[in-house]
């Protein structure tokens, strides 16, 4: 059984739970970002028709106008993003104090019961399509956070690999065309549905076999082991092994903010301190502008695609085709943004420099890329040219596999480990209130007829906000550096003084 042979058995769990989790995110954590693709089957199946009126066109042909059925669509899209972010906060604290194997049996009952609920959901009872989505979004994402821990063992990659998780994450979102692929062959939305939820039995051996009952802590201690197995698993205290850590390395792990100063590790790695920080502040607006602006992409994908094609349902099914097919990228996309974030982790580190300062530093060109990444995709999908949104699609999945990759990366570089969950639950939880202006949005789109121009115009103004976050990160390594040299002068002056005597 592995964990039974020493170092070398352990070494073989760490590439069996780096692998499982890979898949694990990639086969199921963020399906409900397939939206556009389930949207198909469900109108086939009649889910929301009885909201499709019969009315006349410009040229007073009689058709069928189903916008209310596209907003009711949209909405129930909306509360499933919402609650996706928003109960990520409530469950950032049950991962932080109840532990890993707790966090995901909750994950697990979530996963499943709305797996069943969309199973056994009909046209006549369209409206559990609400609950059921919402507990597939938020089951994924507690797979997502309780997974990014396995960065922990593989230090020098720790970055890669919480990227690379973020990125299977977007890319489990193509899970939703296979259905809508198998269900154009015959196979029903009840059979595919049933199949997620019998594969829960896979995530519930993961956690009982290949994930700590509590948390993965890092630095890895050289005797840490974690699941069943015939040898005894050791349980660490993350809150007290980091201090065991701060005490015995000068490195320092502390919220990087004008605290950083202070001598008192306790006061200045609290979580207060981690939140009424700026770094904390321009995270959640960088996180929370670009993150509205993908989900009333994703939203609007369907109504966008059947006004730009003068509603060609072959041409609307081959570019939403088009659009999973490039989300499955998102796994490829996301380790180059890892790879920027670790790029110094095999260089010496400069005289004075600590650890998390080198990866402050590094952070900087992966937080200013995907802003610039998000300017790039908010203008080309403003644009009302249908072979443009291939190019807008492309621009969507990168910039996702390096946003919420960057995000978490991010805040496992700038604020203690032990208040991972928290603050991660708090981002995203504060950002999911900021992603509910996609309504007011969505209204908006209504009232001009359809036409998304003037929503997406209104949506990209704010993205420039989030230029501002790498700006203040490149500013305080700046000062960091001049603090250490100025230091260093003093340092000289008086060794200089000492030696005139």
């Amino acid at each position: 059984m592995l964990g039974c042979k020493g170092s070398s058995g352990m070494g073989v769990r760490y590439k069996l739970t780096l692998a499982t989790g890979l898949l694990e995110c990639l086969g199921f954590a963020g399906v409900v970002f397939g939206w556009a693709s389930l949207v198909f089957v469900l109108k086939t199946d009649g889910y929301f028709s009885d909201l499709c009126i019969n009315a006349t066109d410009a040229s007073a042909e009689l058709g069928t106008d189903c916008s209310l059925q596209d907003e009711k669509f949209s909405l129930v899209f909306t509360v499933a993003s919402f609650m996706n972010n928003f109960l990520t906060l409530p469950n950032g604290f049950i991962y932080d104090h109840f532990g890993t194997m707790a966090t995901r049996f909750l994950a697990i009952f979530l996963y499943t019961t709305g797996t069943l609920i969309v199973a056994l959901s009909n046209k006549a009872l369209s409206i559990l399509l609400f609950p059921a989505l919402s507990f597939i979004a938020v089951g994924g994402i507690l797979f997502l956070m309780t997974n990014m821990q396995v960065g922990n063992l593989f230090g020098s990659h720790r970055s890669t690999i919480i990227t690379v998780y973020n990125g299977a994450f977007d890319s489990s979102s193509v899970i939703f065309l296979i259905i809508k692929v198998l269900y154009e062959r015959g196979v029903s939305l009840r059979s595919s549905f049933l199949f997620l939820s019998a594969c829960n039995l896979i995530h519930l051996l993961r956690t009982l076999f290949l994930m700590p009952k509590s948390h993965i802590p890092y630095p890895i201690p050289d005797d840490y082991k974690y699941g069943m197995s015939c040898a005894k698993s050791h349980s660490y205290n993350v809150e007290q092994y980091e201090g065991e850590q701060d005490l015995s390395s000068d490195r320092g792990r502390g919220v990087a903010d004008e605290s950083l100063a202070t001598t008192d590790n306790s006061e200045k790695d609290s979580f207060r301190s981690c939140v009424l920080s700026w770094f904390f502040l321009w995270h959640l607006i960088w996180l929370s502008v670009m993150q509205l602006r993908h989900y009333f992409f994703i939203g609007t994908l369907n109504p966008m695609l059947n006004r730009l094609a003068n509603q060609d349902p072959d041409t609307v099914s081959e570019y939403t085709n088009a659009f999973a097919f490039t989300q499955l990228c998102g796994v490829l996309c996301a380790p180059w943004n890892g790879l920027l974030m670790d790029r110094h982790k095999r260089k010496p580190l400069d005289p004075g420099v600590s650890e998390r300062e080198a990866d402050l530093r590094s952070s900087i060109l992966s937080l200013l890329l995907t802003s610039l990444q998000c300017l790039l995709f908010s203008i080309c999908a403003s644009v009302p040219f249908l072979p443009l949104q291939y190019v807008t699609f492309i621009l969507q999945v990168l910039n996702r596999s390096f946003l919420y990759g960057g995000n978490a990366a991010f805040i496992s570089i700038a604020f203690p480990a032990r208040h991972f969950g928290k603050l991660y639950g708090l981002v995203m939880s504060l950002s999911a209130v900021v992603s509910l202006l996609q309504y007011p949005c969505f209204a908006l789109n209504k009232v001009l007829g359809g036409d998304p121009f003037y929503a997406n115009i209104i949506l990209t103004v704010p993205t420039l906000l989030a230029f501002i976050h790498p700006v203040y990160v490149f500013l305080h390594c700046r000062e960091l550096a001049k603090q250490r040299e100025n230091s260093q002068s003093i340092l000289e002056a008086s060794i200089l003084e000492t030696s005139m005597y």
